[in-house]
């Protein structure tokens, strides 16, 4: 159940992978009373922002600021409140342990009981393939307690969920989690109508989420679940029972 107890930590390697990938499931915690924190990574400033070079006279410092704008109203739009913009370059991104400490300290600053990030195996992204592995090893080393952080405690295991990557076929993916976003549907269209450098993905993720919607009515047998947002999972489901 979500609530006011719920810790959602997502790390996001560029501006807009958020709300493609996992705007309505933010959304959907947001309004439930969940805790979301939002990391992004890079403003996406060298490899995500096309359209945007095409503008006569543009400079990597105008490119930023429209991205930084952009950022700014989709968040308000899906209801997020913290948010940090590490502003790291891309195409392509490196972490060095500097770099992975912060995301130790920024895990063990959130205490998550999910982490949403990038899913392992993007075909088309090498820079989603590396974020992917640094949450997750950040993930490890903010559990030991080996590894001493002053002022941040050890945290306790989340559990890692990976975006579903764009051209999912292409990358082997397979939904492993179906989440219904249909209440919250129209404030991640909205979100990602904000996003004028990459058009082309806003009917892109539009009929994904309508897609996603069919495999969950099919696997669920509820006929309310019109829209929705897969994921894969980092580590197998553990309970009491099947569920």
């Amino acid at each position: 159940m979500i609530d006011k107890s719920m810790n959602l930590l997502v790390v996001s390697a560029h501006a807009a992978d958020f709300v493609w990938r996992a705007g309505g499931t933010i959304a959907k915690y947001v309004k439930h009373g969940a805790n979301v924190a939002l990391a992004i990574l890079s403003y996406g400033v060298r490899g995500e922002s096309n359209d945007l070079w095409n503008i006569e006279g543009q400079t990597g410092e105008k490119v930023k600021k429209i991205r930084q704008s952009e950022i700014e109203v989709a968040r308000k739009l899906i209801g997020i409140e913290s948010i940090e913009i590490w502003d790291y370059n891309d195409y392509f991104m490196e972490f060095n342990p500097e770099r992975r400490d912060r995301m130790v300290r920024k895990i063990r600053q959130v205490k998550p009981h999910h982490i949403i990030t990038h899913g392992p195996k993007d075909a088309f992204n090498p820079d989603h393939d590396c974020v992917s592995r640094f949450v997750f090893e950040a993930s490890v080393l903010s559990i030991s307690n080996g590894v001493r952080t002053e002022g941040y405690p050890t945290a306790k295991q989340a559990r890692l969920f990976g975006f579903e990557p764009h051209q999912p076929e292409i990358c082997d993916f397979k939904p492993e989690v179906i989440i219904d976003i249909t209440e919250i549907y129209e404030q991640k269209v909205s979100a990602m109508q904000v996003f004028k450098a990459q058009k082309q993905l806003i009917d892109y993720y539009t009929d994904r989420a309508k897609m996603r919607g069919n495999h969950a009515r099919r696997c669920s047998g509820n006929n309310q679940y019109q829209y929705a947002e897969a994921f894969s999972r980092f580590f197998p489901y553990v309970g009491d029972e099947l569920v």
